[in-house]
């Protein structure tokens, strides 16, 4: 099913488009005039749009102009009469999916709507394949922190060097361990994460160095564990500072020799890896309680990188707001929402105890429950 707006100045013909298209399941609004399309298809995200050319107020031509202008994602078929068949050609020029003619035949209305939703449903899934593909793939700030962080990331990427990077839950360490990967000799080689903190202490150090056949009750397979698979690119132990001591021996030991043995097994493997850890703790604190090693903290540490909190880094707010609504409307098949200067200052003036990971899921609430234009009191009664 989808939805549908039949944009046209005679009420038979919205009426009989409404009534062939309801009989196959899809969901129609109608408007009299181009103004009063426009004001739905901004307010409404549509699958298809069926346009009339000539309409008074605002004509077919200058609609269809408008929804390009707005970046209104919706598939536009333009409905023409017998003497503006030239002007529909024309239209599908500037970017119109179809024209039909008067009158309108009930197969080939429902063949162009068709094809139309195909086509849109298609765009729509690599748009957002290429989003999930590239996700990761950019920082957006201006402010010193993120300039130092960006410089920092250029000088160290193509070297061998280990890299430790902290900052608080949210704050945007996975991101700089991808950049340091994606900008190294090691780009076109696998890049493989650990969450330390979500594998439970009796199972980190199989996942990390695998195991072998009937090593322990429910091993009956051979497994390979991430630094093998990690093989010739980059291995992201994130939250480090939350490995057990045992596994932390084990990783100390391949960062010295390069070398594994999987549990349950002799058999000493060469690893080609490079290592970046992040965490949220502070580490040399975690030394003095004794839970973490302090030579595997000099391992990690070669090139430390702090990540800062979106608090200390307000002023990147309006650029990150704004890459959000963009990133997310994409996802969702809308049209890209506008934050009034007002909701802007609001943002600014808000904590964000949670970072990055809150402040997308606030903009991704304002895009779903605000208007087109995303007001200060949007921001205030849904953040």
């Amino acid at each position: 099913m989808a939805k549908i707006l039949v944009v046209d100045d005679e009420k038979a013909i919205r009426r009989s488009i409404r009534e062939i298209l309801e009989f196959e399941k899809h969901q129609v609004d109608e408007a009299e005039d181009g103004v009063a399309g426009l004001q739905l298809a901004l307010k409404t995200g549509y699958d298809i749009i069926l346009s009339d050319i000539k309409m008074p107020k605002l004509d077919g031509i200058e609609f269809l102009q408008k929804l390009i202008e707005a970046q209104v994602p919706s598939s536009v078929i333009m409905i023409s009469g017998h003497g503006n068949i030239d002007t529909a050609v024309d239209a599908v020029k500037k970017g119109a999916y179809d024209y039909i003619s008067k009158p309108i035949d009930l197969n080939r209305l429902l063949v162009s709507v068709r094809n139309a939703l195909e086509k849109g449903n298609l765009v729509q899934e690599t748009k957002v394949l290429k989003r999930k593909i590239g996700k990761g793939g950019e920082m957006i700030g201006n402010s010193e922190a993120i300039a130092h962080i960006k410089s920092l990331i250029e000088k160290v990427a193509p070297t061998e060097a280990k890299v430790l990077i902290t900052g608080a839950n949210g704050s945007g360490k996975e991101l700089v361990a991808r950049w340091l990967h994606e900008k190294s000799q090691r780009a076109d080689g696998p890049l493989v994460e650990v969450n330390c903190a979500a594998i439970p202490s009796e199972l980190i150090e199989s996942e990390l160095f695998g195991h072998e056949k009937g090593s322990f009750t429910s091993a009956v397979a051979q497994r390979k564990g991430k630094f093998e698979l990690a093989e010739g690119g980059t291995l992201f132990l994130d939250e480090v500072g939350d490995m057990s001591l045992s596994a932390q021996a084990k990783v100390l030991r391949a960062l010295q020799e390069s070398k594994i043995t999987r549990v349950g097994g002799d058999k000493e493997i060469k690893v080609n890896v490079r290592v970046v850890a992040a965490t949220n703790k502070d580490l040399e604190k975690e030394i003095e309680k004794e839970n973490f090693r302090r030579d595997l903290y000099h391992r990690l540490n070669v090139i430390p990188i702090h990540v800062p909190s979106l608090d200390e880094r307000k002023e990147d707010i309006p650029l990150l707001a704004d890459y959000f609504l963009e990133s997310i409307c994409l996802e969702m098949g809308t049209a890209k929402k506008t934050l009034s200067k007002e909701a802007v200052l609001a943002l600014k003036d808000k904590s964000w105890p949670g970072n990055i990971r809150e402040f997308r899921n606030v903009i991704e609430r304002l895009i779903i429950l605000g208007q087109n234009e995303i007001t200060a009191k949007d921001v205030k009664e849904f953040s």
